[in-house]
């Protein structure tokens, strides 16, 4: 009937089809998970929980919710499990709600050396509501534990959070727990950008180390947009009432009514996630990642931390494209058909605007087949389009950016080796599905 949406739903499927989606926080959803997204629990209303609903004809929901929590819980090895958090943004509010008062201390990862917004950074709730003292990287992207330590000592936090967004190390939990146990803190883990690989098996667990465990389902546990918020036996140790301030911080504090066909969703994602084929699917991404890592290093692209060791690699640009040359490089990369996105890196020389940085990962092209050999044709791919933007460099006069952009943007959209390197990964990307789309549909 709406034949505008249904265009522009076309010319997504079209981009996805005949692109490379190197976002590290993308992935694509087996067809089962776009199934329960679109079914019809997205009629109903759910608000409370599973055998505690304020609506009638539950019985069926609360049976999902329930498998949904029991799949969580076997999967992570954990004790309590709230699958209704929106997103992982919720999650990680509801656990600052749950433990914490108004003005009360937090530590998190800095957002320029590759923290989330929701860990404490100036313009989020979680620094306006709570007092925010963020801690840093070192030089080579590795957490500096030095500096936790000390500041952990001096300004005694309520909450400590483990986790990043742009990250390239394994995240070394038991050293959190040990600074957040020294002070009497909780310590929440925020494994939204590796739950898959801990499922797989390739990245560590932070259950006997972690109070708290948050994750979103639609990045390496290939789920639907969702949220996960888990306590662990060391939690209800700490808490024997935690589980419950979870679940209250959730509902009613935070949100309503839970998105059904998210749930269910979930708990299909959660079986996937079960399954020996995932294992080698979280093993595959690692795989291909630190290949694609070489072929850049090999082509003379700065990896920060020199490779990575889960799913994700920082680029830093600086020595070929200078301060903020990371606003050239995704826009080359896009015309090219590589969508990757502009990062900090670690002491960012720009700013969160124009930063010097290119974030990218694995889990998407390897949900559609791609193994080692193929990284070495994107990598390639990489280093010419990073290569053709050499020319380009952001203004030190901020008046002038805005104008220097726009030209520059308009040059690289019809650049001519651009345009045929992008007609080169059409026809290789053609040759590997994405779940959901067939190409009978969009041709």
């Amino acid at each position: 009937m709406d034949k505008e949406v249904e265009n522009f739903i076309e010319k997504e499927s079209r981009r996805q089809l005949e692109g490379l989606e190197l976002i590290p926080s993308e992935n694509y959803t087996s067809q089962d998970v776009m199934d329960a997204m679109g079914s019809i629990l997205t009629n109903k209303y759910s608000e409370g929980y599973p055998k505690k609903r304020y609506y009638g004809g539950n019985e069926f929901i609360d049976d999902i919710e329930i498998l949904a929590q029991m799949r969580a819980k076997k999967l992570f090895g954990v004790s309590h499990a709230n699958v209704q958090p929106y997103s992982g943004s919720p999650a990680n509010l509801a656990v600052y709600l749950a433990t914490c008062d108004p003005g009360e201390t937090i530590m998190g990862l800095n957002l320029p050396d590759g923290g989330h917004l929701t860990h404490g950074w100036k313009v989020s709730a979680t620094a306006i509501f709570y007092k925010s003292i963020p801690y840093h990287v070192k030089d080579n992207g590795r957490i500096d534990f030095d500096e936790i330590w000390r500041l952990a000592k001096e300004n005694k936090p309520k909450l400590i959070w483990s986790g990043a967004t742009a990250y390239s190390y394994k995240y070394d939990y038991k050293t959190f727990g040990e600074i957040a146990d020294s002070v009497g803190a909780y310590h929440a883990a925020d494994i939204a950008h590796v739950a898959g690989l801990i499922a797989a098996g390739v990245h560590p667990s932070p259950v006997d180390y972690a109070h708290i465990i948050t994750t979103t389902t639609h990045k390496t546990l290939r789920g639907p947009r969702g949220g996960i918020i888990m306590v662990t036996e060391k939690g209800l140790h700490k808490d024997p009432e935690l589980a419950d301030k979870i679940d209250k911080a959730v509902f009613p504090g935070l949100q309503g009514g839970p998105h059904d066909h998210q749930t269910a969703a979930i708990a299909i994602a959660l079986k996937e996630a079960s399954t020996e084929s995932f294992k080698k699917y979280g093993q595959q991404i690692v795989k291909n990642a630190q290949s694609l890592a070489k072929i850049l290093q090999n082509g003379g692209i700065k990896l920060i931390g020199s490779g990575t060791e889960n799913h994700l690699l920082l680029l830093d640009l600086v020595p070929i494209l200078g301060v903020g040359g990371g606003v050239f490089a995704q826009d080359a990369l896009e015309t090219a058909g590589i969508t990757a996105n502009k990062n900090t890196i670690p002491k960012e020389p720009g700013s969160p605007f124009y930063p010097s940085g290119i974030r990218m990962g694995t889990p998407a092209i390897t949900t559609r087949g791609m193994k080692e050999r193929d990284m070495k044709l994107i990598g390639c791919w990489i280093i010419k389009a990073l290569n053709v933007v050499k020319k380009y460099r952001l203004p030190q006069e901020k008046t002038e950016r805005q104008e220097y952009i726009t030209k520059a943007r308009k040059e690289i959209s019809q650049n001519t080796e651009l345009l045929n390197i992008k007609g080169e990964i059409k026809s290789f990307a053609l040759k590997y599905p994405v779940p959901g789309i067939t190409k009978k549909e969009i041709i």
